[in-house]
């Protein structure tokens, strides 16, 4: 077997831990973008709307009333 270089080995594990710390990044920030997705219980159902009085019309609606006055 050749004799392997201390510089070649001191490399290899400069890379090594390189990528290692790229993958914990990778791996915090999709934990990051799982909690900044909302929830079930943020969405407002169609009877929390309606209880806001938002429920019935959509922004639509709206527009063509205005335009036919």
């Amino acid at each position: 077997m050749a004799k392997k270089s201390k510089m070649s080995v001191l490399k290899r594990q400069r890379e090594r831990k390189k990528a290692e710390k790229a993958a914990m990044k990778r791996e915090t920030r999709g934990q990051k973008e799982k909690e900044k997705e909302p929830s079930d219980s943020d969405v407002a159902s169609a009877d929390d709307l309606e209880g806001y009085g938002l429920g019935s019309e959509s922004p639509s609606d709206e527009e063509e009333d205005a335009s036919n006055s």
